[in-house]
């Protein structure tokens, strides 16, 4: 290894550096690219039963406590890059999502890319740690489960860093303590090349597999838990992807959550609503949700002052521009199709104090978040079904062209909408352009509108076009290529690490 490979190394473990948005909640400034691959547990052995499980347990509060990368800037990449919102604020890390004008030095997507690889981490002490952990009141039961459990986060984490970055480092091991005679051979483990794709869906599917056998059960009271479920919920959507697109397995695991006792609420408000005293969330673990992040009434989700009023404390925090503003392009197709009620449980409208992309007056803001108490619900149920319809209509042929149109009016009826127009499943084309604007419709302010776009093959089409369209966009830096379909990996990443490689195009 070269000599400034290893003065890099050293510079860097002496002074380990976290640049974040200028919002920054919890963070995790002992975490950086030098240390994902272990944390400063991961030299201990765990030797009884209550450090393993805290190891575990650890893995479900990054999902609860520092949610600003895999929900907050997520729904910038999905919802404010794509058609569905604007940026909200005028903020330098945050208006580039919305014109197209991202590079390698946005500070969200450095806190993003260190975080997953932190999440990354903490899944790899559990799943290499637990076999060794000598004392016996740690079951075998639950070594498999909870390794299985970690199995099912770490895929998840690879499968948002996949689909947003392409190549990423996969790293499965947890890296070794570092001394001055080691220090050369360890240096891959702290700075690893980029995996591809191919090899990263494969390494996300066999985690996935490989959970099946051991994770829990679904547990219709308690959706908060990385069970079976959410394993074919999540290998559902990994087949759908390219490289690895493979129709008949997608209706294969939608068939199986959907036989795992899942189905559709019969009142959509029971999402996302209050309860009728505004006290609390209205529902929580509905028959829908496959996967959700649970908050307590004291207002423990705190992102939900970032995209409008927290319906607890009402003054809390709207003194500022919020992000992911509903976008006229969106709210004219709900408003075209006539669908009020996914209008009113997605968008809602206050007066406020700037007027950024809307008269103060009448101000819409993002409504899917609306409560310290609300849940953040990852996966549900709708999503399988409309990724079933998806996988009919591309598999073709005039009865699986039908059977996608009946799952997409079961979606609709639930918001009293009318059938789709027979036209709908006239044709492929046809069908597939229904089910693309269903899930538009649906699953807005959910994180699926980005890659839903790409999955498709709509993206530039869509993006380039949306000025045409949208008056109160921010006009395009530049246009949506084939290499929009990836972001920039974080330069300061590339800084530290000689052996990650820039996206084309950035």
């Amino acid at each position: 290894m070269k000599t400034k490979h290893i003065i890099i190394m050293l510079m860097a473990l002496s002074l380990v550096s976290f640049v974040s948005c200028s919002l920054d909640k919890d963070p995790l400034s002992e975490y950086s690219e030098v240390n994902y691959g272990s944390t400063s547990e991961d030299s201990l052995k765990y030797s009884t039963r209550s450090e393993m499980y805290s190891q575990y347990q650890a893995l479900y509060q990054l999902l609860k406590d520092r949610q600003e990368h895999w929900y907050m800037d997520y729904l910038l990449i999905t919802e404010t890059h794509s058609d569905n919102s604007y940026a909200g604020s005028t903020g330098a890390e945050i208006v580039p999502m919305e014109n197209n004008a991202i590079d390698g030095s946005n500070s969200c997507l450095y806190r993003d890319w260190e975080r997953y690889l932190a999440d990354v981490a903490q899944a790899n002490i559990v799943i290499n740690y637990i076999d060794d952990v000598p004392d016996e009141t740690l079951t075998e039961t639950e070594r498999t489960q909870w390794k299985a459990e970690a199995k099912i986060f770490r895929a998840m984490i690879w499968f948002d860093m996949v689909r947003i970055w392409g190549n990423i480092p996969i790293v499965t091991e947890v890296g070794e303590d570092i001394t001055s005679e080691n220090i050369e051979e360890v240096y891959s483990t702290y700075y690893p090349s980029q995996s591809t794709v191919e090899e990263t869906y494969a390494q996300i599917i066999q985690d996935l597999t490989d959970a099946l056998s051991d994770a829990p059960d679904n547990n219709q009271s308690d959706k908060t838990v990385l069970s079976k479920s959410v394993a074919k919920a999540l290998l559902a959507k990994v087949y759908a992807e390219e490289p690895v697109r493979d129709y008949e397995k997608v209706l294969t695991y939608c068939n199986d959550v959907i036989d795992d006792g899942f189905s559709l609420v019969s009142d959509y408000k029971d999402l996302f609503g209050m309860n009728d005293a505004g006290t609390d969330a209205r529902a929580r673990s509905t028959t829908e949700s496959i996967l959700e992040i649970n908050y307590s009434t004291g207002g423990t989700n705190w992102v939900t002052w970032m995209f409008g009023r927290d319906l607890l404390n009402w003054d809390s925090n709207f003194t500022w521009a919020k992000w992911i503003t509903p976008s006229r392009d969106l709210i004219s197709e709900y408003e075209a199709e006539g669908d009020s009620i996914r209008l009113n449980e997605s968008i809602v409208y206050y007066s406020c104090t700037w007027s950024n992309y809307y008269p103060s007056s009448e101000y819409p803001f993002m409504y899917k978040c609306r409560s310290g108490a609300s849940s953040i619900i990852k996966l549900r149920l709708a999503d399988i079904i409309l990724l079933k319809a998806e996988a009919l209509a591309n598999l073709g042929g005039s009865a699986n062209l039908a059977a996608a149109a009946t799952l997409v009016n079961s979606i609709r009826n639930r918001v009293d909408l009318p059938d789709l127009t027979s036209s709908a499943s006239s044709s492929q084309e046809n069908m597939l352009a229904a089910v693309l604007h269903e899930r538009r419709l649906e699953l807005a302010f959910e994180g699926q509108r980005w890659f839903d776009l790409i999955r498709y093959g709509e993206m530039e089409t869509v993006m380039n076009s949306l000025n045409d369209r949208d008056s109160g966009r921010l006009s395009l830096k530049r246009a949506y290529t084939e290499n929009s379909e990836l972001l920039p990996i974080p330069q300061s990443s590339i800084d530290l690490n000689t052996n990650l490689v820039q996206n084309p195009g950035y």
